[in-house]
């Protein structure tokens, strides 16, 4: 059986493959379970504003995965929603890698808008309220609360997992 490496934190520990195994004390099994659970986003809009849906998958093959819709709403509502709702629907003691084609939600996290918007009482650059804080605020807490990262895909680019949670939203939209 080929050797199975898993990695804690920067260290490399070569693990012998077996469930269970451990080598310097670490659990093989242990480490699996902080691996991040791999989550893919998206929200679609029929208009915008107009009905619109929102979607959820897990990697690798999306066969866990969650949607749903509004009637009046915004692409950049849908998509907030869709990160919020994984997160709600997700382990929190897992770490969670959330992958979208909105640079909306991705550069909110990575550029930490959201420190900003706090520190000016939920006003955006503009000194205007902040748009969608409704949804923002409990998003912004539960990532807090955990360990999330995100990454940005390009939308519609042919990715497999991101083109199913494309399907999805634009499924879920309330007709």
């Amino acid at each position: 059986m080929a050797d199975r490496v898993c990695t804690v934190g920067r260290r490399l520990l070569g693990i012998d493959g077996r469930l269970g195994s451990t080598w310097a004390g670490v659990s093989c099994a242990a480490v699996a379970e902080r691996e991040p659970v791999v989550v893919y986003t998206d929200g679609a809009c029929a208009g915008n504003p107009g009905p619109g849906g929102w979607a959820w998958a897990l990697a690798p093959d999306g066969a866990v995965n969650g949607s749903g819709g509004e009637r009046a709403t915004t692409n950049q509502r849908m998509e907030i929603t869709a990160v919020l709702e994984a997160l709600r629907a997700l382990d929190p003691s897992r770490p969670v890698t959330v992958v979208s084609d909105s640079t909306y939600v991705v550069n909110c996290f990575r550029d930490r808008w959201h420190e900003r918007w706090v520190a000016n009482g939920w006003r955006n650059a503009q000194r205007k309220p902040v748009a969608n804080a409704d949804l923002w605020r409990p998003l912004i807490e539960l990532v807090a609360d955990r360990d999330v990262s995100f990454r940005w895909v390009k939308g519609h680019s042919g990715e497999l997992m991101n083109d199913l949670v494309d399907a999805l939203a634009v499924a879920a939209i309330v007709r």
